[in-house]
């Protein structure tokens, strides 16, 4: 009988397997141009916990999906994650030195390279996810699903409402709803790309992955919004306090600290209640739900 690898001895490999498939898949820092590459390099490894890439091979592995594919899959979304990070820190937006323990990109760099970085990584993103060996209507649903959601419809139109919600007062579910497009859009497409990856999916079981993926992506921001009034910047690896500080409407400050902590414990369970149909082999997904609700970070 086979032991299982441990949750912690499987997200360190599979950690490790996604910052070679990352340098695999960037363009050489010895390529003209040098120094945007450098950057974008810079952007994207050696820091965070890649949350995403995680949810994408638990999610591949639901269906035994091949490695490669899953390498692929998992790539693309990170670059997508970095290159938000790069545009979201800089000063017309968020106005950010520091970001996974080390200075922001256009501090680093320069503004002009950060935003030319974060543009090189949304492309490079979409290339990686189009080059997989599947076959071409998967690839081309992957593609739009990844589109979709960091588009306007998505991701950039959570980024949107949450610069334009600075100093004002949000309900319950105006705050759910820039969340669910904000952080909660790439979390949801990495379970998907990573299901997908093995197969074409029933509406059965496309329906209990987005259920999950729903309840995570709000518990990540339930979390966060706990964490940034509650932990030092030292320990997050990027300024806290800095939601309060803007005056950004957030969980903590619409609902209090302690009902911010139940409401991620009760999305936890959700998550957990939606992959019973698929049994032991959501054991990574159910971890993660775990991880991502009682992380420190």
């Amino acid at each position: 009988m086979t032991t299982m690898q441990s949750f912690d001895g499987w997200m360190k490999l599979t950690q490790a397997e996604m910052e070679l498939a990352l340098v695999q898949h960037l363009p050489p820092v010895a390529q003209t141009p040098a120094r945007l590459h450098e950057a974008m390099h810079y952007a994207v490894l050696d820091g965070g916990k890649r949350v995403r890439p995680l949810l994408v091979y638990a999610a591949g592995a639901l269906f035994d999906a091949d490695a490669a594919e899953l390498a692929r899959a998992a790539a693309a979304v990170e670059m997508i994650h970095a290159y938000s990070l790069v545009h979201d820190d800089m000063p017309c937006m968020d106005d950010d030195a520091l970001r996974r323990g080390k200075p922001t990109v256009h501090v680093k760099y320069d503004e002009a390279c950060a935003l030319l970085v974060g543009d090189a990584l949304q492309s490079q993103a979409f290339e990686v996810l189009a080059d997989g060996g599947l076959d071409p209507v998967r690839q081309l649903a992957m593609v739009r699903l990844l589109a979709k959601a960091s588009g306007s419809l998505g991701m950039c139109g959570g980024q949107a409402i949450d610069l334009a919600s600075v100093g004002l007062s949000l309900s319950l579910q105006e705050l759910e709803q820039m969340h669910r497009l904000k952080t909660g859009a790439l979390l949801r497409v990495s379970v998907l790309l990573g299901a997908l990856a093995g197969k074409a999916l029933t509406a059965e079981e496309t329906q209990a992955l987005h259920t999950y993926a729903a309840a995570i992506g709000l518990a990540f921001q339930v979390v966060d919004d706990v964490l940034d009034a509650t932990a030092d910047s030292a320990t997050l690896g990027k300024t806290a306090g800095k939601d309060a500080a803007d005056n950004k409407p957030t969980y903590v400050s619409i609902l209090g600290l302690e009902q911010s902590k139940d409401l991620a414990e009760k999305l936890r369970n959700d998550a957990h209640r939606a992959l019973e149909q698929f049994g032991e082999k959501a054991r990574r997904l159910r971890e993660l739900a775990d991880l991502i609700v009682q992380r420190k970070a």
